[in-house]
């Protein structure tokens, strides 16, 4: 009985592995078995970092928004908290911007937060 080859579908997977482990250095990127680690190896780190980067940028939207409230004179817990309670709907990300490109409009938005 002759051998199974697989074909199609084992060379597209190969080629798959072989096309992801371009650019690493020796054997990982040359040898078979070190080549599939490599790979599975950089997948599961690039799965993971991808909410790691969601993580810093949330943190470093909060590191700029606080520097600018404290600059408008209120702490960035009083200026979320005030947000929240005059049920203002201004996410994170658009309030770091806000704060870097257009200072006056992030004063009107402190000003609205920080309203009685």
């Amino acid at each position: 009985m002759p051998r199974v080859k697989r074909g199609f579908k084992a060379r597209r997977r190969r080629n798959r592995i072989r096309q992801a482990a371009k650019g690493f250095r020796g054997g990982r990127s040359k040898l078979w078995k070190a080549m599939v680690d490599a790979v599975h190896h950089a997948w599961r780190f690039a799965t993971r970092d991808r909410k790691v980067r969601k993580r810093n940028f949330r943190r470093l939207w909060i590191v700029r928004i606080n520097a600018a409230a404290r600059g408008a004179g209120v702490s960035y817990s009083k200026l979320i908290g005030g947000l929240k309670t005059h049920h203002v709907a201004i996410d994170r990300k658009i309030l770091a911007d806000l704060a870097i490109s257009d200072p006056a409009a992030f004063q009107k938005i402190v000003a609205v937060a920080t309203a009685a």
